[in-house]
Protein backbone atom coordinates (compact mmCIF):
# COMPACT_ATOMS: atom_id res chain seq x y z
CA UNK A 1 0.00 0.00 0.00
CA UNK A 2 0.95 3.71 -0.61
CA UNK A 3 2.38 5.89 2.57
CA UNK A 4 0.71 8.95 4.11
CA UNK A 5 2.56 11.38 6.14
CA UNK A 6 0.50 14.01 8.84
CA UNK A 7 1.92 15.97 11.05
CA UNK A 8 -0.01 16.23 14.79
CA UNK A 9 0.58 18.54 17.88
CA UNK A 10 -2.68 18.88 19.77
CA UNK A 11 -3.20 17.16 23.25
CA UNK A 12 -7.05 17.25 22.36
CA UNK A 13 -8.71 14.92 19.87
CA UNK A 14 -12.28 16.42 18.13
CA UNK A 15 -13.96 15.34 15.09
CA UNK A 16 -11.78 17.28 12.82
CA UNK A 17 -8.77 15.36 13.45
CA UNK A 18 -10.79 12.23 13.21
CA UNK A 19 -12.40 13.14 9.84
CA UNK A 20 -8.74 14.01 8.56
CA UNK A 21 -7.38 10.84 9.31
CA UNK A 22 -10.05 8.88 8.08
CA UNK A 23 -9.53 10.20 4.90
CA UNK A 24 -6.10 9.83 4.97
CA UNK A 25 -6.29 6.14 5.63
CA UNK A 26 -8.25 5.96 2.49
CA UNK A 27 -4.73 6.69 0.73
CA UNK A 28 -2.63 4.13 1.93
CA UNK A 29 -1.03 3.48 5.11
CA UNK A 30 -1.32 6.55 7.42
CA UNK A 31 1.81 7.75 9.94
CA UNK A 32 1.81 10.46 11.67
CA UNK A 33 4.45 12.94 12.86
CA UNK A 34 4.08 13.57 16.23
CA UNK A 35 5.53 17.57 17.52
CA UNK A 36 7.72 17.26 20.34
CA UNK A 37 6.81 19.13 23.17
CA UNK A 38 9.98 21.60 22.24
CA UNK A 39 8.62 22.37 18.67
CA UNK A 40 5.05 22.46 19.99
CA UNK A 41 6.12 25.12 22.89
CA UNK A 42 8.26 27.07 19.85
CA UNK A 43 4.95 27.99 18.08
CA UNK A 44 2.10 27.44 20.43
CA UNK A 45 1.13 27.43 23.97
CA UNK A 46 3.28 24.80 26.36
CA UNK A 47 1.40 21.50 25.34
CA UNK A 48 -1.57 20.26 28.06
CA UNK A 49 -0.38 16.93 27.57
CA UNK A 50 3.50 15.94 27.14
CA UNK A 51 4.87 14.04 23.88
CA UNK A 52 4.50 10.19 25.78
CA UNK A 53 0.71 10.87 26.31
CA UNK A 54 0.00 12.51 22.66
CA UNK A 55 1.62 9.77 21.17
CA UNK A 56 -0.54 7.12 23.04
CA UNK A 57 -3.64 8.78 22.35
CA UNK A 58 -2.77 9.35 18.20
CA UNK A 59 -1.33 5.28 18.09
CA UNK A 60 -4.96 4.27 19.48
CA UNK A 61 -6.89 6.18 16.92
CA UNK A 62 -8.22 4.04 13.90
CA UNK A 63 -6.57 4.54 10.83
CA UNK A 64 -3.28 5.33 12.16
CA UNK A 65 -0.29 2.91 10.75
CA UNK A 66 2.41 4.03 12.65
CA UNK A 67 3.81 7.60 14.76
CA UNK A 68 6.77 8.64 14.60
CA UNK A 69 8.42 11.40 16.53
CA UNK A 70 8.88 14.87 14.48
CA UNK A 71 11.39 17.11 16.81
CA UNK A 72 11.18 19.92 13.50
CA UNK A 73 8.12 22.02 13.32
CA UNK A 74 8.80 21.39 9.21
CA UNK A 75 8.18 17.78 8.57
CA UNK A 76 10.89 17.89 5.82
CA UNK A 77 12.97 15.21 7.53
CA UNK A 78 10.45 12.37 8.18
CA UNK A 79 9.03 12.94 4.49
CA UNK A 80 12.92 12.52 3.29
CA UNK A 81 13.13 9.75 5.40
CA UNK A 82 10.11 7.90 5.16
CA UNK A 83 8.95 9.29 1.61
CA UNK A 84 5.74 8.78 1.50
CA UNK A 85 3.28 8.83 -1.43
CA UNK A 86 1.28 11.67 0.14
CA UNK A 87 1.26 14.45 2.29
CA UNK A 88 -1.72 15.00 4.02
CA UNK A 89 -2.35 18.64 5.41
CA UNK A 90 -5.77 21.04 6.11
CA UNK A 91 -6.15 23.73 3.87
CA UNK A 92 -5.43 26.40 6.80
CA UNK A 93 -2.09 26.79 5.76
CA UNK A 94 -2.09 28.39 2.74
CA UNK A 95 -1.69 32.07 3.89
CA UNK A 96 -0.11 33.21 7.36
CA UNK A 97 2.90 32.01 8.69
CA UNK A 98 2.83 28.56 7.77
CA UNK A 99 2.75 29.32 3.72
CA UNK A 100 5.87 29.54 2.99
CA UNK A 101 6.34 26.12 5.05
CA UNK A 102 3.81 24.86 2.65
CA UNK A 103 5.95 25.74 -0.17
CA UNK A 104 8.39 23.97 1.11
CA UNK A 105 6.44 20.64 1.81
CA UNK A 106 5.10 20.90 -1.88
CA UNK A 107 9.22 21.37 -3.36
CA UNK A 108 10.00 17.87 -1.36
CA UNK A 109 6.94 16.27 -2.28
CA UNK A 110 7.64 16.94 -5.71
CA UNK A 111 11.19 15.68 -5.24
CA UNK A 112 10.48 12.12 -4.12
CA UNK A 113 7.97 11.75 -6.32
CA UNK A 114 4.77 12.37 -3.64
CA UNK A 115 1.56 14.92 -3.70
CA UNK A 116 0.29 17.41 -1.03
CA UNK A 117 -3.20 16.27 -0.35
CA UNK A 118 -4.90 19.30 1.02
CA UNK A 119 -8.73 18.82 3.26
CA UNK A 120 -10.84 21.80 4.41
CA UNK A 121 -9.97 22.79 7.79
CA UNK A 122 -13.06 22.14 9.87
CA UNK A 123 -14.42 25.67 10.95
CA UNK A 124 -17.22 23.85 13.42
CA UNK A 125 -17.96 26.25 16.09
CA UNK A 126 -17.81 23.12 18.53
CA UNK A 127 -14.52 22.14 17.83
CA UNK A 128 -13.23 26.68 18.13
CA UNK A 129 -16.25 26.10 21.51
CA UNK A 130 -13.23 23.25 22.89
CA UNK A 131 -9.58 24.75 21.61
CA UNK A 132 -10.63 28.14 23.08
CA UNK A 133 -11.35 25.88 26.35
CA UNK A 134 -8.65 24.14 26.24
CA UNK A 135 -6.43 27.80 25.66
CA UNK A 136 -8.27 29.28 28.90
CA UNK A 137 -7.46 26.40 31.04
CA UNK A 138 -3.85 27.29 30.19
CA UNK A 139 -4.42 30.75 31.47
CA UNK A 140 -5.31 29.46 34.99
CA UNK A 141 -3.50 30.86 37.45
CA UNK A 142 -2.31 27.24 38.76
CA UNK A 143 -1.22 25.98 35.17
CA UNK A 144 0.33 29.35 34.03
CA UNK A 145 2.13 29.43 37.16
CA UNK A 146 4.51 26.43 36.97
CA UNK A 147 5.05 27.12 33.01
CA UNK A 148 8.24 28.95 33.03
CA UNK A 149 9.67 26.25 35.28
CA UNK A 150 8.71 23.54 32.95
CA UNK A 151 10.02 25.63 29.76
CA UNK A 152 13.21 25.76 32.01
CA UNK A 153 13.47 22.08 31.88
CA UNK A 154 12.61 21.36 28.05
CA UNK A 155 14.71 24.38 26.64
CA UNK A 156 18.39 25.24 27.64
CA UNK A 157 17.11 28.97 27.26
CA UNK A 158 14.47 30.76 26.91
CA UNK A 159 13.33 34.17 25.98
CA UNK A 160 11.04 36.87 27.29
CA UNK A 161 9.86 39.89 26.01
CA UNK A 162 8.61 43.07 27.87
CA UNK A 163 4.82 43.72 27.94
CA UNK A 164 3.02 47.09 29.36
CA UNK A 165 -0.43 46.66 28.49
CA UNK A 166 -2.79 44.11 26.97
CA UNK A 167 -2.05 44.79 23.49
CA UNK A 168 1.70 44.33 23.48
CA UNK A 169 0.79 41.50 26.04
CA UNK A 170 -1.45 40.00 22.91
CA UNK A 171 1.79 41.21 20.65
CA UNK A 172 3.73 39.26 22.21
CA UNK A 173 1.94 36.22 22.69
CA UNK A 174 0.76 35.80 19.22
CA UNK A 175 3.99 36.61 16.71
CA UNK A 176 5.60 34.00 15.06
CA UNK A 177 7.99 33.11 12.91
CA UNK A 178 9.20 30.96 10.77
CA UNK A 179 12.69 30.45 9.77
CA UNK A 180 14.57 27.19 8.54
CA UNK A 181 12.15 24.73 8.66
CA UNK A 182 11.91 25.87 12.22
CA UNK A 183 9.24 28.32 14.14
CA UNK A 184 10.74 30.99 16.71
CA UNK A 185 8.45 32.99 19.42
CA UNK A 186 8.41 34.45 23.04
CA UNK A 187 8.70 32.07 25.80
CA UNK A 188 7.32 34.63 27.99
CA UNK A 189 6.75 38.10 29.04
CA UNK A 190 8.44 40.85 31.16
CA UNK A 191 6.19 43.34 32.60
CA UNK A 192 8.58 45.98 33.24
CA UNK A 193 8.89 48.78 35.89
CA UNK A 194 10.24 51.03 33.80
CA UNK A 195 8.03 50.34 30.67
CA UNK A 196 4.73 50.40 33.78
CA UNK A 197 6.03 53.87 34.85
CA UNK A 198 6.90 55.43 31.20
CA UNK A 199 3.77 54.09 29.68
CA UNK A 200 2.06 55.74 32.65
CA UNK A 201 4.05 58.60 32.10
CA UNK A 202 5.88 58.54 35.49
CA UNK A 203 9.28 58.30 36.69
CA UNK A 204 11.73 55.00 37.10
CA UNK A 205 11.52 55.80 40.75
CA UNK A 206 9.49 53.04 42.29
CA UNK A 207 6.37 55.20 42.15
CA UNK A 208 3.90 53.36 40.28
CA UNK A 209 2.74 51.28 43.27
CA UNK A 210 2.09 47.67 43.49
CA UNK A 211 -1.95 48.18 42.99
CA UNK A 212 -1.28 49.65 39.90
CA UNK A 213 1.19 47.22 38.73
CA UNK A 214 -1.30 44.59 39.25
CA UNK A 215 -3.72 46.38 37.53
CA UNK A 216 -1.18 45.80 34.49
CA UNK A 217 -0.82 42.23 35.23
CA UNK A 218 -4.39 41.72 35.25
CA UNK A 219 -5.04 43.61 32.09
CA UNK A 220 -1.95 41.52 29.96
CA UNK A 221 -3.40 38.14 32.05
CA UNK A 222 -6.50 38.46 30.67
CA UNK A 223 -6.10 38.20 26.73
CA UNK A 224 -2.92 35.88 27.37
CA UNK A 225 -1.70 32.87 28.23
CA UNK A 226 2.39 32.64 28.30
CA UNK A 227 4.24 32.51 31.72
CA UNK A 228 5.00 36.35 33.48
CA UNK A 229 8.13 37.61 35.17
CA UNK A 230 7.76 40.44 37.15
CA UNK A 231 10.59 43.32 37.48
CA UNK A 232 9.95 44.06 41.37
CA UNK A 233 12.43 46.90 42.02
CA UNK A 234 13.92 46.44 45.05
CA UNK A 235 10.95 44.14 46.46
CA UNK A 236 10.44 47.24 49.15
CA UNK A 237 10.33 46.29 52.63
CA UNK A 238 10.39 43.20 53.69
CA UNK A 239 7.21 43.16 55.78
CA UNK A 240 5.73 44.51 52.22
CA UNK A 241 7.37 42.23 50.22
CA UNK A 242 6.18 38.86 51.45
CA UNK A 243 2.14 39.81 51.22
CA UNK A 244 3.36 40.48 47.56
CA UNK A 245 4.81 37.27 46.88
CA UNK A 246 1.55 35.38 48.23
CA UNK A 247 -0.33 37.95 45.74
CA UNK A 248 1.67 37.49 42.92
CA UNK A 249 1.51 33.90 43.20
CA UNK A 250 -2.04 33.73 43.92
CA UNK A 251 -2.47 35.69 40.26
CA UNK A 252 -0.39 32.94 38.50
CA UNK A 253 2.80 35.44 38.09
CA UNK A 254 5.86 32.72 37.48
CA UNK A 255 8.59 35.06 38.91
CA UNK A 256 9.43 37.89 40.36
CA UNK A 257 13.08 39.52 39.82
CA UNK A 258 14.26 42.09 42.69
CA UNK A 259 17.23 43.89 42.80
CA UNK A 260 19.84 44.29 45.74
CA UNK A 261 19.48 48.23 45.55
CA UNK A 262 17.97 50.47 48.19
CA UNK A 263 17.22 53.69 48.78
CA UNK A 264 15.21 55.65 46.10
CA UNK A 265 15.25 53.23 42.63
CA UNK A 266 17.18 54.86 39.82
CA UNK A 267 18.00 52.76 36.31
CA UNK A 268 20.46 50.43 36.34
CA UNK A 269 21.55 51.64 32.92
CA UNK A 270 22.72 55.55 34.84
CA UNK A 271 25.12 53.38 36.57
CA UNK A 272 27.86 55.34 38.64
CA UNK A 273 26.75 58.66 37.07
CA UNK A 274 23.70 58.99 40.05
CA UNK A 275 23.93 57.96 43.53
CA UNK A 276 22.58 54.21 43.95
CA UNK A 277 23.19 52.58 46.82
CA UNK A 278 24.07 48.17 47.15
CA UNK A 279 22.33 46.31 49.58
CA UNK A 280 24.18 44.47 52.37
CA UNK A 281 24.14 40.53 51.50
CA UNK A 282 23.19 40.22 55.13
CA UNK A 283 19.68 42.02 54.39
CA UNK A 284 19.04 41.06 50.75
CA UNK A 285 19.48 37.11 51.40
CA UNK A 286 16.85 38.19 54.58
CA UNK A 287 14.43 39.31 52.15
CA UNK A 288 14.75 36.23 49.81
CA UNK A 289 14.25 33.86 52.84
CA UNK A 290 11.42 36.26 53.78
CA UNK A 291 9.81 35.42 50.74
CA UNK A 292 10.70 31.84 49.85
CA UNK A 293 9.15 30.87 53.39
CA UNK A 294 5.98 33.12 52.59
CA UNK A 295 5.32 31.35 48.80
CA UNK A 296 2.74 28.47 49.08
CA UNK A 297 3.71 26.57 45.92
CA UNK A 298 6.84 25.23 44.87
CA UNK A 299 6.20 27.04 41.16
CA UNK A 300 6.99 30.33 41.57
CA UNK A 301 9.78 31.36 41.41
CA UNK A 302 12.25 34.31 43.19
CA UNK A 303 15.08 35.39 41.03
CA UNK A 304 17.82 38.06 42.73
CA UNK A 305 19.19 40.95 40.71
CA UNK A 306 22.68 41.39 41.10
CA UNK A 307 24.18 45.46 40.78
CA UNK A 308 27.32 44.64 41.52
CA UNK A 309 28.73 45.13 38.11
CA UNK A 310 26.93 48.29 37.32
CA UNK A 311 27.93 49.95 40.55
CA UNK A 312 31.70 48.92 39.66
CA UNK A 313 32.29 46.62 42.47
CA UNK A 314 33.64 43.97 40.76
CA UNK A 315 33.49 40.85 39.60
CA UNK A 316 34.45 39.12 43.32
CA UNK A 317 31.48 40.93 44.78
CA UNK A 318 28.98 39.84 42.19
CA UNK A 319 30.18 35.99 42.40
CA UNK A 320 30.20 36.12 46.40
CA UNK A 321 26.69 37.82 46.40
CA UNK A 322 25.60 35.07 44.04
CA UNK A 323 26.54 32.42 45.64
CA UNK A 324 25.11 33.32 49.33
CA UNK A 325 21.55 34.40 47.65
CA UNK A 326 21.46 30.97 45.78
CA UNK A 327 22.01 29.79 49.32
CA UNK A 328 19.33 32.00 50.82
CA UNK A 329 17.07 30.46 48.32
CA UNK A 330 17.14 32.40 45.52
CA UNK A 331 15.16 30.42 42.37
CA UNK A 332 17.71 31.72 39.66
CA UNK A 333 20.85 35.00 39.58
CA UNK A 334 20.18 38.09 37.21
CA UNK A 335 23.83 39.31 36.36
CA UNK A 336 23.48 43.22 34.40
CA UNK A 337 25.64 45.49 33.33
CA UNK A 338 25.71 48.69 31.05
CA UNK A 339 28.70 48.03 28.94
CA UNK A 340 28.52 47.54 25.04
CA UNK A 341 30.90 44.68 25.22
CA UNK A 342 29.39 41.02 27.00
CA UNK A 343 33.00 40.10 28.42
CA UNK A 344 32.14 41.04 32.05
CA UNK A 345 28.49 39.48 31.63
CA UNK A 346 30.53 36.16 30.09
CA UNK A 347 33.23 36.59 32.94
CA UNK A 348 30.70 36.14 35.27
CA UNK A 349 28.70 33.27 33.55
CA UNK A 350 31.61 31.03 33.51
CA UNK A 351 32.98 31.86 36.77
CA UNK A 352 29.34 30.89 38.24
CA UNK A 353 29.26 28.15 36.21
CA UNK A 354 32.20 26.32 37.86
CA UNK A 355 30.50 25.77 41.29
CA UNK A 356 27.30 26.12 39.68
CA UNK A 357 25.65 24.15 36.84
CA UNK A 358 21.83 24.27 37.42
CA UNK A 359 20.58 27.47 39.00
CA UNK A 360 19.43 29.80 36.15
CA UNK A 361 21.47 32.47 35.14
CA UNK A 362 19.05 35.01 33.57
CA UNK A 363 20.18 38.61 31.31
CA UNK A 364 19.08 41.92 30.14
CA UNK A 365 21.17 42.88 26.68
CA UNK A 366 20.01 46.34 26.69
CA UNK A 367 23.73 47.19 26.30
CA UNK A 368 25.55 44.34 24.86
CA UNK A 369 22.77 43.72 21.98
CA UNK A 370 25.19 42.39 19.45
CA UNK A 371 25.13 38.91 20.92
CA UNK A 372 22.56 35.85 20.00
CA UNK A 373 20.47 33.83 22.08
CA UNK A 374 21.94 30.76 21.03
CA UNK A 375 25.88 31.60 22.37
CA UNK A 376 23.95 33.21 25.22
CA UNK A 377 22.78 29.52 26.08
CA UNK A 378 26.17 27.88 24.68
CA UNK A 379 27.91 30.20 27.88
CA UNK A 380 25.02 28.82 29.99
CA UNK A 381 22.62 31.29 30.27
CA UNK A 382 19.04 30.09 30.22
CA UNK A 383 16.90 33.34 30.08
CA UNK A 384 17.33 36.29 27.87
CA UNK A 385 14.76 39.47 28.46
CA UNK A 386 14.50 42.15 25.90
CA UNK A 387 13.07 44.33 28.33
CA UNK A 388 12.40 47.38 26.59
CA UNK A 389 11.75 46.91 22.98
CA UNK A 390 8.39 47.16 22.31
CA UNK A 391 8.10 50.36 24.51
CA UNK A 392 11.12 52.05 22.41
CA UNK A 393 9.83 51.75 19.15
CA UNK A 394 6.61 52.13 19.56
CA UNK A 395 6.45 55.88 21.41
CA UNK A 396 8.88 57.41 18.68
CA UNK A 397 6.01 55.78 16.18
CA UNK A 398 3.42 57.35 17.59
CA UNK A 399 5.68 60.73 17.88
CA UNK A 400 6.23 60.54 14.27
CA UNK A 401 2.34 60.31 13.68
CA UNK A 402 1.55 62.94 15.48
CA UNK A 403 4.16 65.11 13.64
CA UNK A 404 3.03 63.92 10.87
CA UNK A 405 -0.68 64.84 10.95
CA UNK A 406 0.23 68.34 12.30
CA UNK A 407 2.36 68.81 9.10
CA UNK A 408 -0.14 68.11 6.52
CA UNK A 409 -2.74 68.91 8.69
CA UNK A 410 -4.47 65.72 7.34
CA UNK A 411 -4.35 61.83 8.29
CA UNK A 412 -3.67 60.64 4.25
CA UNK A 413 0.15 60.86 5.03
CA UNK A 414 0.48 58.83 8.26
CA UNK A 415 -1.48 56.17 6.79
CA UNK A 416 1.19 54.07 4.90
CA UNK A 417 2.97 53.55 8.29
CA UNK A 418 -0.17 52.52 10.32
CA UNK A 419 -1.63 48.94 11.40
CA UNK A 420 -4.57 48.06 9.44
CA UNK A 421 -7.68 48.21 11.61
CA UNK A 422 -8.76 45.01 10.11
CA UNK A 423 -5.15 43.63 11.61
CA UNK A 424 -5.65 45.03 14.73
CA UNK A 425 -8.91 43.37 14.96
CA UNK A 426 -7.50 39.86 13.96
CA UNK A 427 -5.07 40.82 16.87
CA UNK A 428 -7.39 41.34 19.36
CA UNK A 429 -9.40 37.64 19.91
CA UNK A 430 -13.38 37.35 20.01
CA UNK A 431 -13.88 34.73 22.63
CA UNK A 432 -16.70 32.59 21.49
Amino acid sequence: MKKVYISMSTGIIHGGHIQIIQRASELGLVIVGVLTDKVVASYKNYPILPFEERVKIISGLKGVSQVVEQDEFSPKKNLMYYRPDYLVHGDDWKSGFQEKLRKECISIMNEIGGELVEFPYSELKEYSVLENEIRSKSALPDVRRKRLRDLLRLKKCINSIEAHNGLTGLIAEKTTVLQDGKTYQFDSMWVSSLCDSTAKGKPDIELVDMSSRINTLNEIMEVTTKPIILDGDTGGLVEHFVYNVKTLERLGISAIIIEDKTGLKKNSLFGTEVEQTQDSIENFTAKIRAGKKAQRSKDFMIIARIESLILEKGMEDALKRAFAYTAAGADGIMIHSRKKEPDEIFKFVEEFRKKDKITPIVVVPTSFNQVTEEEFESRGVNIVIYANQLTRTGFPAMQKAAITLLENHRAYEVDQFCMSIKDILNLIPEEG
